[in-house]
């Protein structure tokens, strides 16, 4: 049996790596390094947002009346 993944889980842990990455990005204002990097990191995270945050959003309870905890592999049918 495989272990499915919780993908508000996954959402949770995107958005603390993106609110990490803003502020990584805000404070390479003086070191271009920095912020060239943590826009490539931005680019990765969005990604990821296309392929677990958006679900969890169209799949939320708004979006259904009982809304059962979703995993990644419910998405992929």
């Amino acid at each position: 049996m495989t272990v499915q993944p919780d993908i508000e889980k996954l959402d949770d842990q995107i958005q603390v790596l993106k609110k990490a990455a803003l502020a990584l990005s805000e404070m390479g204002d003086q070191f271009p390094a920095v912020k060239k990097n943590t826009a490539r990191v931005l680019a990765s995270i969005k990604m990821m947002e296309i392929n677990v945050s958006d679900v969890v959003r169209l799949t939320g309870p708004e979006h259904t009346e009982t809304a059962p905890a979703r995993t990644v592999m419910d998405c992929h049918d």
